[in-house]
């Protein structure tokens, strides 16, 4: 029996497979990622900044690569992208993208748009995927012209589920990309802590993207194709941590008992968990400790030389070895980790 968390990677159209069950493929025809091309793969951005004005694929890509900032002599980018901005390799005499949009892994259709002014993903899907034992994950393509698939369709890694567009808020025919996530769910109960922030409705159930925190699926995709050995669960833990948060033991941590292995399967009742993120947020480690806390509480923080809230989405805000939540990033924990 092949071990389930065995990798393997092709740089070809054909699938990347996670062996036993599951088969992780690029998102659409374009292979340039993986053939080393990455000016071929993302789509530019438009930007000016210090007075010229550019277009950089690189601003496409996963990460902190938006909103550049000079801090002293350093150049500080303060703006995250959760996804990948793949470009279309074909396009039609009006200029149109062609390209389909593929799942990248097999799974279900949770949600489909209703409709294209509901969100800035313009029309997307997102899709659940159960990979490598880790628990569901679930991926989002955005910017859609059309859609073929519906909430419940089942399917398979590599099958066309719609055609790339432009739709969404500030994106034009130029700039025509599917935008792709992985993600964890943060919180089974969305809607009420949604209520609590927000007079808008919530027009997108569970599958609104503020409930939806993207893994680094570029990094995902290079890491496995040098390393076709490497695990889901290994790779998140690898990931650089940033800050870690203190919270009560009364929140009911709702991502830890889909993800369970974050914890090394220590899910009863503690004092206070101890909850380690990148610098984006997502969680990489949960701890439980002894020691009891009232509410979230920045017990560490990495220093990068930068003010906090640039490195971490505006999460934590301070300098050097110090940090404290933003009212921002109290919002976000008390998402995550479903405080009262």
């Amino acid at each position: 029996m092949i071990p389930m968390k065995a990798l393997t990677c092709f740089l070809l159209a054909a699938p990347l497979t996670l062996y036993a069950q599951i088969s992780l493929v690029l998102p659409t025809e374009n292979t340039a990622l993986l053939a080393k091309e990455p000016s071929g793969y993302f789509q530019f951005v438009d930007r000016t900044f210090e007075g010229q004005t550019t277009t950089p694929w690189e601003g496409g890509q996963f990460g902190f690569v938006r909103d550049p900032r000079r801090v002293g002599s350093r150049i500080a980018y303060a703006r995250f992208h959760e996804g990948l901005d793949v470009k279309p390799v074909r396009r039609d005499a009006r200029g149109e993208p062609l390209d389909e949009v593929r799942a990248i892994a097999a799974g279900q259709v949770v949600y489909v748009t209703a409709s294209t002014g509901l969100s800035n993903y313009g029309r997307y899907i997102v899709v659940r995927h159960d990979l490598d034992g880790a628990g569901p994950f679930f991926s989002l393509y955005a910017h859609l012209k059309q859609a073929g698939v519906q909430a419940g369709d089942v399917v398979q890694a590599g099958q066309a589920m719609g055609v790339m567009g432009y739709t969404g808020a500030g994106i034009d025919q130029r700039r025509a990309h599917v935008h792709v996530e992985l993600n964890l769910l943060l919180d089974s109960q969305f809607d009420a802590w949604h209520a609590r922030h927000f007079t808008m409705p919530n027009r997108h159930g569970l599958y609104n993207g503020l409930n939806l925190i993207g893994l680094d699926l570029q990094g995902l995709y290079l890491a496995t194709a040098k390393n076709p050995l490497s695990s889901l669960r290994d790779f998140i833990r690898g990931q650089d941590s940033a800050f870690r948060v203190s919270v009560p033991g009364t929140c009911r941590m709702d991502f830890l008992r889909r993800h369970p292995w974050l914890a090394g399967g220590q899910t009863d009742r503690a004092a206070s968990w101890e909850v380690t993120c990148t610098r984006w947020g997502f969680p990489i480690e949960v701890r439980p400790a002894a020691e009891s806390t009232l509410t979230a509480v920045v017990t560490w923080v990495k220093d990068s030389g930068l003010p906090h809230h640039l490195n971490t989405r505006g999460l934590v805000t301070g300098s050097g070895s110090t940090g404290k939540l933003t009212s921002e990033g109290l919002r976000f924990i008390q998402l995550l980790c479903g405080m009262p």
